[in-house]
């Protein structure tokens, strides 16, 4: 007879709700309002928390997808989406002006895809990481693919 497994603790409901609210703070007091160009920092900050809701993402649809195929299948296409999101956000950082210069990437060096050394090295070590991952998990047909919304259950 299997032994009964202890209740799970109590979830921290208030964290992802601290983390949105801390976005909008941030876009508020931080983004102005005339046009300007994203700079590098804020780029490298949002990859980096796109990562990290991508990773929170993987372990609810690892979770979900056991219990209910159809919420499971739907939260595997947001993490698909949000690693398709990753890597727009991953280029636009090395399309982005350096803060140094104020001049972006040579066309020449942009296509070429040339490594620019730390502390710019951080945000692509960070998404080999996720792409290591992401590769684990989807086809390259499935980050390739245009989303439609219909999702096949």
């Amino acid at each position: 007879m299997p032994t009964p497994q202890p209740p799970l603790p109590d979830l921290a409901p208030d964290f992802v709700p601290f983390a949105t609210a801390a976005l909008d703070f941030h876009r508020t007091i931080n983004i102005p309002a005339a046009p300007l160009a994203a700079t590098r920092v804020e780029l490298d900050s949002l990859h980096a928390h796109l990562v990290s809701l991508h990773g929170l993402l993987d372990t609810h649809t690892a979770r979900t997808t056991t219990v209910s195929e159809a919420e499971g299948n739907h939260l595997r296409a947001v993490r698909t989406r949000l690693w398709q999101a990753a890597e727009h956000l991953h280029a636009a950082y090395h399309a982005a002006p350096h803060a140094t210069t104020g001049q972006g990437p040579s066309p020449e060096a942009y296509r070429a895809g040339l490594p620019e050394g730390a502390p710019e090295l951080s945000v692509c070590q960070r998404h080999l990481t996720g792409a290591a991952r992401v590769r684990r998990q989807t086809t390259p047909a499935d980050l390739r693919d245009p989303f439609t919304g219909l999702i096949h259950h």
